[in-house]
């Protein structure tokens, strides 16, 4: 069984460390979808990244938000863009739930490449979710912040003190280290009904649903907060200007 885990870790990188489960067949598949939800989150980052100025003409054209660089979105109405991201979690819960029924129908044969496409649509919905908050991952601080809302929306607590002692190219692999072994043990207990092919795809199709709005609620908190963050520092500085040109102290 130790044998299989390294197999399964040196496969995508790295050494995936968990406890074994009581059951082999539970400790196989929690080994299985580990690995699986660990390929899928770093295919996301690397190979099918969100064009974000493909994203922007959508957000203009398709949801008819008044942009011409994402910085806008910091003059828009915060409930406008609660609309747009509500729009883009329920897109990304649909297309799960299809591909779920889909692969359901193959019970365990197929669970893996169900996650490694399940992780994938996640990550590009958290992408979105960021960019409609205005932050674009233009710097590494941004991507940063994309893996910390990925491992928020996991359930997985990503200390700054981790961020501050890692570079962003050492710092992106923990973490989807960290969220496909927390993630992995909680899929395994749940997926198990996919042991069984055919009756498995109704499963596939309602687990990978609930599976990506849970994420997407918990990421769309994540970038609300901080959005709201940055838009009231924003407003310090316009008043601290205004105040200054006005030769005139802020209240």
């Amino acid at each position: 069984m130790l044998a299989q885990r390294v197999d399964g870790a040196r496969r995508f990188g790295w050494l995936i460390k968990s406890e074994p489960m009581a059951d082999d067949k539970k400790s196989w598949l929690r080994t299985r979808v580990e690995g699986a939800i660990g390929g899928g989150l770093t295919r996301a980052y690397d190979t099918i990244k969100v064009d974000s100025g493909r994203f922007l003409m959508q957000l203009r054209v398709a949801y008819r938000l008044p942009l011409a660089t994402y910085q806008g979105v910091y003059t828009l109405p915060i409930e406008r863009l609660d609309e747009v991201a509500d729009s883009v979690i329920r897109g990304g819960m649909k297309l799960a739930a299809a591909e779920g029924a889909g692969f359901g129908l193959g019970g365990i044969l197929t669970i893996v490449p169900d996650l490694g496409i399940l992780s994938a649509i996640t990550m590009r919905m958290i992408q979105k979710l960021s960019l409609i908050y205005g932050f674009e991952l233009n710097t590494d601080n941004e991507i940063a912040e994309l893996w910390i809302a990925a491992a928020t929306a996991a359930g997985v607590d990503i200390s700054r003190e981790l961020l501050e002692k890692e570079v962003i190219n050492r710092f992106v692999p923990r973490v989807i280290q960290r969220i496909a072994v927390k993630t992995g043990a909680e899929v395994a207990e749940k997926w198990v009904g996919r042991l069984i092919p055919f009756t498995s795809s109704a499963i596939g199709c309602a687990l990978n649903y609930y599976f990506v709005r849970a994420w997407g609620q918990r990421a769309r908190a994540h970038f609300r907060g901080k959005h709201l963050e940055a838009r009231r520092r924003l407003a310090e500085e316009r008043m601290q200007l205004s105040s200054a040109g006005t030769g005139t102290l802020p209240s």
